[in-house]
């Protein structure tokens, strides 16, 4: 292969997480020689984030590949280091089309400590379904009958609780069912409500085939092996940047006759000059810091697009116990509290009732890897209120929760760990969503490289990667990973393109 020109353009990557290691390691592939990533914390993965909980392996961060199949390139990196097991590798998991919502096998229990049966939970469970598939058919209609998906939602379940004809206690189980699936799509759209998704923008959102899986040995070691196909000493870690400065003309320390449009500069004082910088941080961040992240100044379409995208915090709560109060083949528990219903437009006291928030646990499985334990799904502000607690307070009100769902009162976990991404100061959140008065533009805007004009004799000097700025696949790793060889791929275009057109003149 003929050697690219711009091989030895300095490339700064803002963000050591699976889009900055994604981009870093298309470039180094492709014969890019200065790549520097700088890293604000201790360690890579960003959001990929696994650690032990007792003698166990346990996600805090990314929990799933969602859609493991051949269009899915963490699921094929993760078949290529032989990270998951044959059930997950295999054609049949790969061939399952379940549209982002995997079946599991659920318990649903009610707050006076009854478990609710499936003749009254699946009609409702599928209603549920039929209707969120049927708020994505607004998307590229130029149609929106109301700005928000909840909104929707909320309307058309009205609609169909006129027509129940069941007694009045089954109508109000059937609503309390319908307000849990609601939290549930709140942890799973990662937004504090439904009424903040945008209707017009949901469908916007694609899956992929593939039954969700997960990482037996953790979602770490996929960056791990990601993290060994780099050069060593790439990653400076604990350097948080202070600010990007480009549109200039700066000098390096180690070449002062050479000039860079891009400095990078550190907290700690450290300033790197760069041809090229792709910022790779969680929107959260961004939404935070754009005032003085960058410099001169975003240009303000780029400034409305992050304030308009929806970004949001889904925290997890683990538990384990002696013995487990639920069945063996049970994967997923639902909490539905009577007393609620989503057609009352009803604002809940966060610091008092948070604990309601949380749609329910799923079961860590097997057993034999896992022994007891399960993971409880908390989104929204009620999440956040969450973080402000102690693990004692948390595990004491998760113990009053359990008993009275369970009708045991004798259960008591034995150990708790709680994500709290919301106060993370690089991260700000766990992931973003289209929200109402958003549209794909929005993202657009949010990738388009600085500066705006392509005309400029020095492009791309300021680029943006990361699971917000991918299109379709918004708030997953693989839409982060293809972010990052997204922009990759743009400075290998150009840098090709660029040769090309020399080659053609001077055969002129």
């Amino acid at each position: 292969m003929a050697k690219i020109q711009g091989i030895d353009s300095h490339i700064v990557i803002i963000g050591c997480g699976i889009a900055g290691i994604g981009a870093a390691q298309k470039l180094t592939k492709d014969g890019f020689k200065n790549i520097k990533i700088i890293e604000a914390t201790g360690r890579s993965g960003g959001r990929i984030k696994t650690t032990t909980f007792g003698n166990v392996i346990v996600e805090i961060g990314a929990n799933w590949i969602h859609g493991p199949s051949k269009a899915n390139p963490v699921f094929q990196l993760a078949c290529e280091h032989g990270l998951l097991d044959a059930q997950a590798m295999s054609k049949e998991n790969q061939a399952l089309d379940v549209g982002g919502h995997p079946s599991f096998q659920s318990s649903f229990y009610s707050s006076s400590g009854k478990k609710l049966t499936p003749d009254l939970t699946e009609p409702v469970s599928q209603l549920f379904l039929t209707l969120l598939e049927k708020s994505r058919e607004f998307f590229q209609t130029e149609k929106e009958p109301y700005p928000s998906v909840g909104e929707f939602l909320k309307k058309e379940i009205a609609k169909h609780a006129v027509e129940w004809k069941d007694d009045a206690e089954t109508k109000k189980l059937k609503l309390a069912l319908l307000t849990m699936m609601l939290k549930l799509e709140c942890g799973v759209s990662g937004t504090h409500s439904m009424d903040l998704v945008g209707l017009g923008a949901f469908g916007g959102y694609k899956t992929l085939p593939g039954l969700d899986c997960t990482f037996p040995g953790g979602y770490e070691g996929l960056i791990d092996a990601m993290m060994k196909g780099l050069p060593e000493g790439i990653v400076s870690y604990n350097n948080p940047v202070k600010c990007v400065h480009w549109n200039g003309s700066f000098r390096g320390a180690n070449s002062p006759e050479q000039t860079f449009p891009v400095m990078v500069e550190c907290e700690n004082g450290e300033t790197i000059p760069a041809n090229h910088v792709i910022v790779t941080v969680p929107l959260g961040y961004l939404k935070e810091h754009y005032e003085t992240l960058i410099k001169p100044p975003l240009p303000l379409s780029k400034v409305h697009s992050i304030q308009r995208m929806g970004f949001g915090t889904n925290n997890k709560i683990f538990l384990e116990f002696e013995e487990p109060f639920w069945e063996p083949d049970c994967e997923v528990i639902n909490l539905i509290w009577e007393d609620e219903t989503p057609l009352a437009d009803v604002k809940p006291d966060v610091n008092q009732f948070w604990m309601k928030k949380i749609f329910g646990f799923t079961v860590l499985h097997p057993p034999e890897r896992y022994g007891h334990v399960l993971c409880g799904w908390i989104a929204g502000h009620e999440s956040e209120y969450m973080e402000t607690l102690s693990d004692t307070e948390v595990k004491n009100y998760m113990t009053e929760v359990i008993r009275k769902f369970s009708g045991n009162p004798s259960i008591t976990p034995k150990r708790i760990l709680q994500s709290k991404w919301h106060s993370d100061p690089y991260t700000k959140g766990s992931y973003s969503y289209v929200a109402v008065g958003c549209s794909g533009s929005d993202i657009e805007n949010i990738v388009q490289p600085l500066p705006l004009q392509e005309t400029d004799t020095k492009p791309l000097q300021v680029m943006f990667a990361g699971e917000a700025t991918h299109s379709s696949f918004y708030s997953t790793t693989h839409g982060a990973l293809l972010s990052g060889w997204r922009e990759a791929d743009r400075l290998i275009t150009h840098y090709t393109q660029s040769q090309n057109s020399q080659n053609f003149s001077s055969k002129l």
